[in-house]
């Protein structure tokens, strides 16, 4: 996942913004980590630089 798509994502569930939390990342790549909804306290893994943005009952 790019680190520049963070100006146009949202959480799926309440359209909160999310925050970026990198475990591991290749230059402008982010390949691991979470990202964070802090209206809603929802988590989305990002694994093999894909966010799974999917709602928690349908991951």
């Amino acid at each position: 996942m790019k680190k520049d798509l963070m100006d146009i994502l949202c959480c799926p569930v309440c359209k909160g913004d999310l925050e970026l939390t990198v475990k591991k990342e290749s230059g402008p790549e982010v390949i691991e980590g979470t990202l964070h909804c802090k209206k809603c306290n929802e988590n989305y893994p990002i694994e093999d630089g894909i966010p799974n943005l999917l709602p928690p009952e349908l991951r």
